[in-house]
């Protein structure tokens, strides 16, 4: 059962020595701060490129590293990590610009059938993500993608044996640091990955506020125009295709279900599905998953801010996806609640490739099959979570989610 003890974040012990002994050298001088002129530098000098693309990326990483000097009160593990996340994020923006120079024809490239699968989070988006995966034909971002969408070279296996390591040291780094964290989010390098991963590439994603107390970039960020954020993922996608093709892609991040109106513009004939699950047991789950990700990185773990702040968020994330839907030709959405999902996966598949357009023939059939029957849940561990340890209430609940739960006749679980 996971630890609900949030703000005693686990720390191995080397972890613990480690931070020791850079806060000693902080004292006596050594800064910490990450420095945006200094990660630029990096980053063209690991690759010798120095076209990062110009769609608002600069703005958003500083923004990004402010709020983070400022207000993360990050160990120094926490540092070097995030140090370490935004310095490969530069070095894929410059890897993938000088691929696009050297190969225009990739802007042509048709992705084919495109399935987004949104929702709140903790609402069955993974499983049903994983299962869709599962179809021979269908396309999704690897983990080993979703670190390094661009290899370094063109010695093909060399590189491809680096971006596997680099996928299997993520794993392991988070089961270390975290043990807790694969029960509430089982993290597979060979299973599809969130596209918000990609989305970082623009350091315009919920992933920073999800892992990071960030404040002021959480406010900046919600008044931005996200369509140059989505037109690049789109990019980079055809990036992905280029390199490994296909003639369908499914692609899931709650993060989609804030931006819905710009997802639908930018990716004008795909199908989205939208899971639902009781608000009272899908956001404390959630703040949990946070909590216990923000853990990883700094000892100052807030839960009731965090319950304060993703209750608000996730509130404002189903009314504007309802308001977005409302205003949208019907058609392209399919509904899939989680107890539907949960009683009988294989049904909603089926659900979602009918309006996709996509045979459910015997061999994808059985390879979903094989996914359920492999994968039960609390497979890795039972995950522990209650209202109360975020502030929030089974009230409080009910009257921020009425008008969600009334659209879609979410049942109380």
């Amino acid at each position: 059962m996971t630890s609900t003890d949030y703000q005693s974040p686990y720390r191995p012990v080397p972890i613990r020595v480690f931070n020791r002994l850079a806060r000693a050298g902080q004292r006596i001088g050594l800064s910490g701060a990450l420095n945006v002129d200094t990660l630029i530098k990096q980053a063209k000098r690991k690759t010798g490129f120095s076209d990062f693309g110009d769609d608002g990326h600069l703005e958003a990483l500083q923004v990004l590293v402010g709020s983070i000097n400022d207000e993360a009160q990050l160990t120094p593990t926490g540092r070097l990590i995030q140090k370490s996340r935004l310095a490969a994020a530069l070095v894929q923006r410059l890897r993938i610009q000088d691929l696009l120079k050297r190969h225009p024809e990739i802007d042509d490239i048709d992705l084919g059938t495109v399935i987004v699968i949104t929702g709140l989070q903790r609402t069955g988006t993974t499983l049903l993500h994983r299962i869709i995966y599962s179809h021979p034909e269908i396309r999704g971002i690897s983990g080993e993608e979703a670190l390094v969408p661009v290899l370094a070279t063109d010695a093909a296996e060399r590189a491809g044996r680096s971006r596997k390591r680099r996928a299997v040291l993520a794993e392991r780094t988070i089961s270390y640091l975290s043990p807790d964290f694969m029960a509430v989010h089982p993290i597979d390098r060979e299973q599809p990955e969130e596209d918000v991963l990609l989305l970082d590439l623009n350091f315009m994603s919920q992933s920073a506020e999800a892992i990071l107390h960030v404040p002021s970039y959480s406010r900046w960020l919600k008044d931005q125009d996200h369509t140059a954020t989505y037109e690049y993922f789109r990019q980079v996608l055809k990036v992905l295709t280029w390199q490994r093709p296909a003639s369908a892609w499914v692609l899931k991040t709650p993060h989609h279900l804030e931006y819905l109106d710009v997802l639908l513009k930018v990716f004008d004939s795909a199908t989205v599905v939208q899971t639902h699950r009781d608000p009272r047991v899908a956001v404390p789950s959630f703040c949990s998953m946070v909590a216990h990700g923000r853990g990883m990185f700094s000892d100052h773990v807030d839960p009731i801010e965090i319950g304060r702040h993703w209750c608000d968020k996730t509130r404002r994330m189903v009314e504007w996806a309802m308001k977005t839907r409302a205003e949208t030709p019907g058609g392209r959405f399919v509904d899939v609640s989680y107890y539907d999902l949960i009683r009988d996966p294989l049904a909603q598949v089926r659900r979602i490739y009918e309006v996709a357009g996509i045979d459910f023939e015997d061999e994808a059939k059985e390879l979903a099959e094989q996914y359920v029957a492999a994968n039960p849940q609390n497979r890795f561990g039972k995950h522990h979570y209650r209202l109360e340890h975020f502030g929030l209430s089974e009230q409080l609940m009910d009257e921020t989610f009425a008008a969600y739960r009334e659209a879609y006749a979410i049942p109380f679980e």
